[in-house]
């Protein structure tokens, strides 16, 4: 994913996390949901076309429009009031897409890196708990499912994304993918108990 794009990603994770959190007012998210959506849905119709026919870069590029329409889909939400169901839905297919690119950054050669096969997985878990709260319906998780997405547009967003752009990626990437992993089964574990059995009604219904 491209450096740029993915700061990006990670502010908009960070906004509607907080607005599931209940702290921001949905449709006040819903501009930089749109802005963010526009930008993941241009950039890699750019590099497709001007990719040259490397199959790994197309590959790569195509994993942006799982974010692209997220984001546009959840300011059509809340920009018009819909029901939240087909995001969920659409969220779970993003959820398994998300596994498949894990297993790539981490197998398939001249792609990827181990790094991103965990960012990967945490993006799956998320998108999953998108399924779960707007597809399911299981508003209950709609905190616990803020805390993870506020957090996740620190660590798989921002922090990727600033050493992406100040060249310092590569440095022991390796550890780096393995405290990322044990790290987010331990915060994300620590905020279950905290945040699964608080949540308002109103907080899933802020993407809906």
């Amino acid at each position: 994913m491209g450096s740029v794009g993915l700061l990006y990603v990670g502010a908009i994770l960070f906004l509607n996390g907080v607005m599931l959190l209940g702290w921001v007012d949905g449709k006040s998210a819903a501009p930089l949901n749109l802005f963010v959506g526009l930008l993941q849905v241009v950039t890699p119709t750019y590099l497709i076309f001007t990719a040259g026919g490397d199959q790994n870069a197309i590959l790569g590029a195509s994993g942006l429009y799982l974010f692209g329409f997220t984001y546009l889909y959840v300011a059509m939400n809340l920009f018009f009031d819909l029901d939240g169901t087909g995001l969920g839905y659409f969220s779970g297919f993003v959820a398994g897409c998300a596994i498949v690119f894990a297993g790539l950054n981490f197998f398939r050669e001249g792609f990827g890196d181990n790094g991103f096969g965990v960012i990967w997985l945490h993006w799956a878990f998320l998108w999953a708990l998108f399924f779960v709260v707007l597809g399911l319906r299981m508003e209950n998780l709609g905190r616990y499912t803020g805390g993870v997405c506020a957090i996740q547009g620190i660590v798989t967003g921002a922090i990727p994304a600033f050493l992406l752009l100040t060249d310092n990626w590569g440095d022991n990437i390796d550890a780096a993918a393995i405290a990322l992993a044990v790290g987010g089964v331990v915060v994300f574990g620590a905020l279950w108990p905290v945040l699964r059995e608080s949540s308002p009604a109103s907080s899933a219904a802020a993407v809906t």
